[in-house]
């Protein structure tokens, strides 16, 4: 709890800093969705939703596929018409700040995004983003949709926070079973140095040293910065480990799976969820240099109601597969849109949030890329999890304990 005092005071005197310069900031950067520029202004029946998040630098290509889920959902409800409130109709504007992964680059978004944009909305991906937003969306008065598995977003209390995937708690226990019984008890660890990834190792390691594994080796890889991972990945495996913990972004995520397979590692790999199985095979080429890894289970490999239509549709659109953070985002937009025409409101964030329940309840069934059926009171929707792992090549579900 220190620690998340310490985190916050420091990410409020960052804002501090930067709350003054926000609204004079260039728009370079800015996208939006349909033909409206990304100005705020519009006309009185469109409803301004923020995003912030990477779209350049390393993490790039994990930012895009976030905003793509988002924008693809508020494209088909605007080309259907829009959404009706209270005998209105509305239409959605995405406007997409770059952050670089950036915690105070967030935070400086932020504000630009509500006092220039009015965004009842702030979309970000990631949890050093959705602590920095933290500091001032309650006085601010907007909603952060967080794309996180980090828990600690929604232990805070902070009321107007929606944490769109499941906990990456949930996954510890299988995940470092599956991995100990196939291949041995020693592991080496080497995620993102995010706040995310910290936390996520502070929590798998204890339990893995619970169930009488071993930590041999235990760093952290900046993905804002390395691109080359040798060094890394070399000193780790001169511990000899049965298993490698990865994780972060699925791009730079692979390169150190392959890395670590072209220096000679024959175990198996647990991998955050922020990574994605089918993403990381785009760069390692095959599933063989994965193989004996456990994840969460691809998108197009799951079976929720939406999946069929949402993969085409979403081939269609960006001539690639999608993936899950692509489709949570996708789901959140309807949900919230839902939660609107609930609350009988486009820009009252407290009633928007107090409404989710319903939203969630209303999301057409072909909108469903997963099963939600309810937000626990700590904000975070409560879905139905997929685990995967890797044999022979192929993905294997694994029942999730």
């Amino acid at each position: 709890m220190n620690k998340m005092k310490l985190f916050f005071t420091a990410i409020l005197m960052s804002v501090m800093m930067i709350a003054l310069a926000a609204c004079n900031n260039s728009t370079a950067g800015d996208t939006a969705s349909g033909d409206k520029e990304a100005s705020g202004g519009g006309d009185a029946n469109t409803v301004n939703i923020g995003y912030s998040g990477p779209l350049s630098g390393p993490a790039a290509y994990y930012g895009k596929r976030t905003l793509s889920g988002l924008k693809m959902a508020a494209e088909e409800i605007n080309n259907s018409g829009g959404f009706e409130v209270n005998g209105k109709k509305y239409k959605l504007n995405i406007i997409a700040l770059d952050d670089k992964y950036l915690p105070n680059e967030t935070a400086s978004n932020g504000k630009r995004l509500v006092q220039e944009h009015h965004t009842p909305i702030v979309f970000t991906p990631h949890s050093g983003g959705v602590m920095a937003l933290q500091v001032f969306n309650e006085t601010d008065k907007f909603i952060i949709g967080a794309y996180t598995s980090e828990p600690k977003i929604t232990q805070t209390g902070n009321s107007l926070t929606v944490r769109i995937p499941p906990r990456y708690d949930s996954y510890v226990a299988t995940f470092a079973e599956y991995a100990m019984k196939r291949f041995g008890k020693k592991i080496a660890a080497l995620p993102t140095a995010s706040q995310y990834g910290k936390d996520w190792t502070e929590t798998l390691l204890p339990y893995w040293e619970k169930q009488g594994g071993e930590v041999v080796y235990k760093t952290s890889i900046d993905f804002s910065k390395d691109t080359d991972f040798f060094t890394i990945v070399t000193n780790a495996l001169k511990e000899k480990p049965d298993v490698l913990f990865i994780g972060g972004p699925s791009e730079p995520t692979a390169k150190v799976a392959k890395q670590a397979r072209e220096l000679g590692f024959k175990g198996g790999f647990i991998i955050m969820d922020q990574a994605k199985l089918d993403e990381m095979k785009k760069v390692t080429g095959s599933y063989d240099v994965l193989e004996g890894s456990i994840g969460v289970m691809p998108l197009v490999e799951s079976d929720g109601p939406g999946v069929p239509s949402f993969v085409k549709n979403y081939r269609a659109k960006f001539n690639e597969e999608p993936g899950s953070e692509a489709g949570f985002n996708y789901l959140a937009m309807y949900a919230f849109v839902e939660a609107m025409k609930a609350a009988g409101t486009v820009d009252d964030p407290i009633a928007i949030r107090k409404h989710m329940q319903e939203g969630l309840k209303h999301i057409p069934k072909d909108k469903q890329v997963y099963v939600v059926p309810k937000i626990g009171d700590d904000g975070g929707f409560e879905s139905k999890q997929s685990v995967a792992a890797i044999e022979n090549g192929k993905i294997a579900p694994i029942k999730l304990k």
